[in-house]
């Protein structure tokens, strides 16, 4: 990457450029990461460096800000909003933000910030998030909606028509029965990845840790399909998606079933929209479709083509990763291939006559 390229980073504060190179101040006698907080230093004063090791022997000392050596602090917040969002996942009954804020070991007014700044939403709306998505999975095997809510944490069957989202509960209760999905299953760099299609086109494009994680997800969007395993008719499709995550700059065209509520549709257009090598906040996104963040998070969360629609490429406003369906460590890798890909694009385009 040019200097012109690490200065632009220094001067946005790009966290994706975290660990692929440090800035030193001679003014100050520091050296930080490229998201660091602190004020911006004048360019002339500004030097950098590959990495931690070669900027202390250059005579330059770490910020104690932003800890270019290790996890910054918007690393240790996503680590402990993760655990925060693993606590309300495994948690048999309702957990108060006081409560979660102890077990995590920070403030409830930090937490509920920190919270709210990489998944979107408070807490609260995240535990309800995920009692919504045990309904979705309870609603095919049981024998009436209000079972489904009694399994599922709810006193009643109100709550559940108090959020429309285009389907009642009733009528996902078939699971889409009847349909016949073929898939294609294969692994990948990011693990292992599923692909689901129906006459119209691609309706999944899962990420898991094993062949069985992935068929598990999609029976659970689809529980009342028939899965017809068709790597055969598949393959090409497959390929295509293999070579963006691998060169993404190469993006796949390919024709989507895509099937949600209006406003879900709407937000998984706008992500469709974000270039390769670029991200949105929640927040941009709501204001761009005169929504709300935590909307806005939900129809992220609610995604079922992965890399295709790229929800990834939506970030917390403070420069953390924020959450991600299929787990952070996958977005931060599609992230950085796509920063590096666009990087040496952009580097070609500036060495072109």
């Amino acid at each position: 990457m040019s200097e012109q390229r690490h200065w632009q980073a220094v001067c946005e504060r790009d966290a994706t450029q975290d660990g692929h190179f440090v800035f030193a101040v001679r003014s100050t006698g520091i050296y930080c990461r490229p998201s660091c907080p602190a004020r911006r230093p004048l360019r002339e004063n500004v030097s950098f460096y590959s990495a931690p090791a070669q900027a202390e022997a250059a005579g330059y000392r770490p910020c104690k800000r932003c800890s270019p050596q290790g996890n910054s602090l918007a690393e240790q917040l996503d680590a402990l909003v993760t655990a925060a969002c693993r606590l309300l996942d495994e948690a048999q009954k309702p957990l108060t933000l006081s409560a979660l804020a102890a077990r995590i070991g920070l403030s409830p007014s930090h937490l509920a910030r920190a919270f709210k700044a990489r998944a979107g939403m408070t807490p609260k709306a995240w535990a309800t998030a995920r009692q919504r998505e045990r309904l979705e999975r309870t609603l095919p095997l049981a024998n009436s909606v209000l079972d489904a809510a009694l399994a599922s944490g709810y006193s009643s069957t109100r709550a559940l028509y108090e959020t429309a989202d285009g389907v009642s509960p009733a009528r996902r209760r078939l699971g889409a029965a009847g349909e016949v999905l073929r898939i294609s299953v294969a692994p990948c760099p990011l693990g292992y990845l599923l692909l689901a299609a129906t006459d119209k086109g691609l309706c999944a494009l899962l990420f898991g840790e094993s062949e069985t994680a992935v068929e598990t997800e999609l029976r659970q969007r689809f529980p009342a399909a028939t899965l017809q395993r068709d790597d055969g008719a598949l393959q090409g499709w497959l390929q295509e998606v293999l070579r963006q995550i691998e060169e993404p700059a190469r993006a796949s065209r390919l024709p989507l079933d895509l099937r949600g509520s209006a406003f879900q549709q709407r937000v998984w257009q706008v992500l469709r929209a974000i270039p390769a090598g670029q991200t949105r906040t929640y927040g941009q996104l709501a204001a761009h479709l005169d929504s709300h963040p935590r909307a806005v998070a939900r129809a992220c969360a609610s995604n079922p083509l992965g890399l295709l629609v790229p929800c990834h490429r939506v970030t917390a406003a403070d420069g953390g990763l924020g959450g991600y369906r299929w787990g952070v460590a996958r977005k931060a890798a599609l992230l950085k291939a796509e920063a590096e890909a666009s990087s040496v694009e952009t580097e070609q385009t500036e060495a072109r006559p």
